[in-house]
């Protein structure tokens, strides 16, 4: 950092560069942006964050943020609480709630099995997804996790785990995206399609 730049914009430099997708250029760049524009992004920015830091918590049955314990999702009775789909991350949910193809409740995991990492069943919210899968009232649980080494083997536990629960276990489809060609897929994407493929 320049030696102009005094320890308050350093610091804000340091924190940018920790979110992800920005690395100490882009921090720079965003801070003076953020700097140039106090009174159109640096205040409301800084509201906003004091507010969610302050507001938003971790729902006690699902684990989505919300402002609300239980989340707004839980608490709406039109959706249908026989179907929950499990899925990584809160970032997962809003994906899925962004498709509006979803009228069930969640469970977010927060994490993935991984060997590499150290992360192992006790670190991943197995324990209530067990307990939540043994209410009588669940029919279905939907395993909506990546396509990814980590993201199989923990739908493999899960499914596993849940075998006596009593309930469906499904996992989303792979394949073909909507407007995909062919020969621009992976060998993967195109095996995964062919294995999955259905009655036209």
């Amino acid at each position: 950092m320049a030696a102009s730049a005094g320890p308050e914009i350093e610091r804000l430099i340091s924190l940018l560069a920790k979110l992800p997708g920005l690395g100490p250029r882009s921090a720079r760049r965003a801070a003076l942006t953020l700097l140039k524009k106090r009174d159109q992004l640096l205040a409301p920015l800084a509201g906003a964050l004091a507010d969610a830091a302050a507001r938003v918590k971790t729902c006690g049955t699902c684990g989505a943020l919300d402002t609300q314990d239980p989340c707004a999702i839980c608490a709406d009775r039109s959706r249908d609480g026989a179907l929950i789909c499990v899925v990584e991350e809160v970032g997962a949910l809003w994906a899925m709630e962004r498709a509006s193809a979803f009228r069930g409740r969640y469970h977010v995991l927060g994490g993935l099995l991984s060997a590499l990492d150290g992360v192992g069943p006790d670190a991943l919210k197995v324990g209530p997804l067990l307990e939540r899968a043994s209410d009588e009232a669940v029919r279905e649980v939907i395993l909506a996790l990546p396509a990814t080494v980590d993201g199989q083997t923990t739908a493999h536990y899960l499914a596993d785990r849940l075998g006596g629960a009593g309930v469906s276990v499904t996992m989303l489809a792979r394949g073909v995206p909507v407007g995909g060609e062919l020969d621009w897929l992976d060998d993967g994407t195109i095996a995964q399609a062919m294995r999955a493929r259905r009655p036209a």
